[in-house]
């Protein structure tokens, strides 16, 4: 596996950021880790790359201790943090060098500069300065140098923050087109990003993991979605009410009606029942699926 996190614990102070967490991403796996702000989604990022060292349990990346080998895991990890940190007066392919530099890879540096300028869709702006360029195009600049030394993790915070719709779209199938080859954890807020493009989720609320599934089976554990409901003739509020085992029932339009079992029990015989004592006709009855942006309210709240 590329990273393994072993009853993980961190404290700041007197309080509890990470609460004794444990999670696996497998090589080639693109993971969504998400949850409130505050929740320990960055903290957990900045321990697995080596960023910070003062942490209870055991993490590893491609096998080395990230508190023992925090310079080995650094240089094979790619990590983009919420805040991209850019020299805004130095030029596109000037900043790329000095990463390189950085990293200590030999010259020549001209076509590796080239083919990541390419991968990240640079080429118009290669030769101009990064405070010149626009949010996305600033962003594309992080991912070319958390690309630039051909690392086969990847932790990106929050990457597409700030941008626009469009702009989110880009650097969305950009990670998508680089995770074919790489392990990626990705933190995001934007559940759409996370149902197009991640493998899995691992949800985390004050310091602990509540969900590590993919999506749809994350949605599925979730409470049973309400029933949309559409009857043929007209009936009310108080005798949908009496359904054996209805729970919320909410009027939507005309004769369609969303109806919440109480519990998890499966009411449709009891509406059926229901619809010929009162001499209803069903003219259509399916579950109205949770999003998985519903389902993470209800797990964060």
């Amino acid at each position: 596996m590329s990273i393994s996190v072993h009853n993980l614990t961190k404290y700041y102070g007197e309080q509890k950021a990470v609460n004794d967490i444990s999670f696996e991403v497998q090589s080639g796996e693109i993971v969504a880790f998400i949850g409130p702000n505050g929740a320990g989604k960055s903290t957990t990022m900045k321990i697995i790359t080596g960023y910070i060292a003062d942490f209870e349990g055991t993490v590893q990346v491609n096998g080395l201790d990230v508190r023992t080998q925090a310079l080995d895991v650094k240089k094979i990890i790619g990590y983009l943090p919420e805040h991209n940190p850019l020299y805004l007066e130095m030029y596109v392919r000037e900043y790329l060098e000095f990463m390189l530099r950085a990293y200590e890879i030999p010259p020549p540096f001209t076509l590796t500069i080239d083919a990541v300028i390419e991968q990240t869709g640079l080429q118009q702006e290669q030769h101009k300065k990064i405070g010149a360029l626009s949010k996305g195009y600033r962003q594309r600049v992080g991912l070319a140098a958390v690309l630039i030394h051909n690392p086969k993790v990847l932790i990106l915070d929050e990457p597409t923050t700030g941008l626009d719709p469009n702009q989110i779209i880009e650097i969305r199938n950009l990670i998508a087109e680089v995770g074919k080859e790489r392990t990626i954890l990705l933190s995001t807020h934007i559940m759409q990003e996370v149902e197009a493009i991640c493998n899995r989720v691992i949800i985390i609320n004050n310091g602990s993991i509540v969900a590590n599934d993919h999506a749809a089976g994350i949605k599925q554990s979730a409470a049973k979605p309400p029933l949309l409901v559409e009857f043929l003739e007209a009936t009310s509020l108080a005798d949908l009410q009496t359904i054996s085992g209805a729970g919320v029932v909410m009027h939507i339009s005309d004769n369609r009606w969303l109806i919440q079992a109480a519990g998890n029990d499966d009411i449709r015989k009891h509406i059926f029942n229901f619809a010929v004592q009162h001499s209803l006709t069903v003219l259509s009855m399916h579950e109205q699926e949770k999003t998985l942006e519903e389902v993470f309210q209800q797990l964060t709240k």
